[in-house]
């Protein structure tokens, strides 16, 4: 019982050094993964030894079954452990529908004049950039009064737009 109590000391010893260490010690499985997309990554063996050792040591323990089934129980499990880690680092490390917003996503939407701005002029107005409120300079061709509903027109700089006013 005390090999594989170890083992599923040593999985986890494993897993806490990857997340330590954040992806210094990966590059050893590097080239042994080949095509498996992380396959062989540290989290997967780490979830893979610590399920053997674990579950092999309940199976030795609680049941009378020998070293060879306890060693073959925990084998499955500790695969079923390092297949669904890797699927769920998998789905993490592809989540690809989330884009990032970005500046151009500001045309056309709709914000509140913070600042006076005059004509031909910098003032201020406060847009919403995927749900956060965001600050910035505004430009303007007529003056445009503190309190106004604006569209954005154009991005002119990383914190700049221009502006119009909403008329209704």
């Amino acid at each position: 019982m005390g090999w594989f109590l170890g083992l599923g000391i040593a999985g986890l010893v494993v897993l806490l050094l990857s997340l330590v260490f954040d992806g210094l010690l990966e590059g050893a499985f590097d080239s042994l993964s080949g095509g498996l997309d992380g396959f062989l990554s540290l989290p997967v063996i780490a979830g893979f030894v610590s399920m053997l050792g674990f579950a092999g040591a309940i199976v030795l323990g609680a049941t009378g079954l020998g070293v060879g089934a306890a060693t073959a129980v925990g084998v499955a499990a500790g695969a079923g452990a390092g297949w669904l880690t890797w699927r769920l680092s998998r789905a993490l490390m592809h989540d690809g529908d989330a884009g990032t917003p970005r500046g151009t996503d500001l045309v056309g939407s709709a914000g509140t004049v913070v600042t006076g701005i005059p004509a031909d002029g910098y003032g201020e107005v406060l847009v919403h950039l995927a749900g956060q409120p965001v600050k910035l300079s505004a430009r303007s061709s007529v003056p445009v009064a503190r309190g106004s509903e604006v569209w954005v027109e154009a991005v002119l700089t990383a914190t700049s737009v221009s502006v119009r006013a909403v008329e209704r």
